[in-house]
């Protein structure tokens, strides 16, 4: 099927993905969605014309070695797995620069790599219901960003940088509930997004920061409860 530009699989029950995948040359859309795929293939990283691409809700650790290499990637949906960034992501995943919407929410990160600047054409990115405890101050270098999903995490403070991106224009969206924010940035919250944009352009506000990086401070716990009741924890029982 060498012709095939669109394969869509979504709500089914693999658990493997055949590296004979790669013979799908003209592939444009793979649809994964919502299966029990524990590991992908390395041989999918040749599909070249791949612009989306959604392996979301499945079991997944990690991505393959190469997986950075898709040409032309668009759309990436990577969401509810189990992936976190320490020798989870290949080291050429930030070489996606085609990227306009990265669906990483409903994984493990706690950190996020500063080389998320490089993926300089995206413009929506959602890290919800992760673990992440800090932003990398390089967020902010993505100018082009207009949705930013950062609900349900363990942030305390966010970089200043933040506020160099257009996140309040009528159509873009920034989403901060549910974490753990000091009251400086609580209290802005309550009288909405726009005032926590203002603040962290503050010098006042910079300086806090630099101090909390700088203390190294014990991160909030994580919630091991919430983590264990999702689906792609559980494992087939022989």
């Amino acid at each position: 099927m060498e012709h095939l530009t669109r394969l869509s699989l979504p709500h089914n029950r693999l658990t493997k993905i055949p590296p004979s995948i790669a013979n799908l040359v003209n592939l444009e859309i793979l649809n994964l969605f919502n299966n029990a795929i524990e590991e992908l293939p390395t041989s999918i990283s040749s599909l070249n014309k791949l612009r989306i691409f959604n392996v979301g809700m499945n079991r997944l650790d990690a991505l393959p070695r190469g997986f950075g290499s898709f040409p032309v990637l668009e759309v990436l949906d990577i969401t509810y797995n189990n992936i976190s960034e320490e020798e989870s992501l290949p080291g050429n995943f930030f070489m996606l620069e085609s990227l306009r919407a990265l669906y990483m929410g409903d994984n493990d990160f706690e950190v996020l790599s500063p080389l998320i600047k490089n993926l300089k054409n995206l413009q929506i990115l959602s890290l919800r219901d992760n673990d992440l405890i800090i932003l990398p101050r390089e967020i902010g270098e993505l100018t082009r960003l207009r949705e930013l999903h950062l609900q349900g995490n363990r942030l305390e403070l966010l970089p200043p940088e933040i506020s160099n991106l257009d996140l309040m224009s009528q159509r873009s969206c920034l989403r901060l509930e549910c974490n753990p924010w000091q009251q400086i940035i609580a209290d802005q919250l309550l009288l909405g997004t726009s005032h926590v944009l203002d603040m962290l352009k503050n010098d006042s506000y910079k300086f806090l920061y630099q101090r909390y990086l700088s203390t190294g401070s014990q991160p909030p716990p994580k919630n091991f409860e919430a983590k264990n009741r999702k689906i792609s924890r559980k494992r087939e029982v022989a």
